[in-house]
């Protein structure tokens, strides 16, 4: 157990969940990994800190467990570090970045313009 701070929380506990590595997950990885989160939770955990670094060669199932420990969390604080840049890759792909803690890079809405030159026309 480890505790550290959180966003602007001084004194909020976070936990630690480990990712299996180095290939991709196990169909069995994401039951174990959603029952050994909901224990942190259910222990006292207001943050979980879910470590990635053993997964070196991830996946589809990579992606899927982290999806469903997304639900598992039910909008409890969850975050994927040490993430290799393959699985930040796929987790872009799959609109699953926020659990990075990083902005989603989106394009601006079709129609609207970044900036605006003297010269330009009128649309």
């Amino acid at each position: 157990m480890s505790s550290g701070r959180w966003g602007s929380h001084p004194h909020v506990e976070i936990q630690k969940l480990v990712l299996p590595g180095p290939g991709p997950a196990a169909p069995q990885d994401a039951a174990l990994l959603c029952a050994r989160l909901a224990r942190l939770y259910d222990g006292g955990a207001a943050a979980v800190v879910c470590d990635a670094a053993a997964v070196t060669a991830p996946g589809l199932a990579d992606v899927e467990v982290l999806a469903r420990l997304r639900l598992a969390a039910r909008g409890r604080p969850l975050r994927v570090t040490g993430a290799p840049p393959a699985l930040r890759f796929l987790l872009g792909l799959v609109g699953l970045v926020e659990l990075l803690g990083e902005a989603e890079q989106r394009e601006p809405p079709r129609g609207v313009q970044e900036g605006v030159e003297a010269d330009d026309p009128a649309v």
